[in-house]
């Protein structure tokens, strides 16, 4: 099971529920932290590269990354 609290701390943004963390090469890992046996790693484009989400949820994350993702690559803190 992994670190609940820590995961969301470390995110670069939460959307609904979904924790948004970049990583150094550039891919994103998205965990679902209502459902953490749900996750998935986008590309930059926001293409799906590892899932273990459903279609729906894919489709979903995608959206709110598509939406958001300049708040991730942005510093705002």
């Amino acid at each position: 099971m992994p670190d609940i609290a820590s995961i969301a701390g470390s995110a670069g943004m939460i959307v609904n529920g979904y924790a948004f963390t970049k990583t150094d090469d550039g891919h994103v890992k998205v965990l679902n932290l209502n459902a953490p046996e749900s996750a998935l790693v986008l590309d930059h484009d926001g293409n799906v590269l590892e899932t273990s989400m459903d279609d729906m949820e894919v489709g979903i994350v995608q959206e709110y990354y598509r939406n958001n993702k300049e708040f991730l690559e942005a510093d705002h803190a």
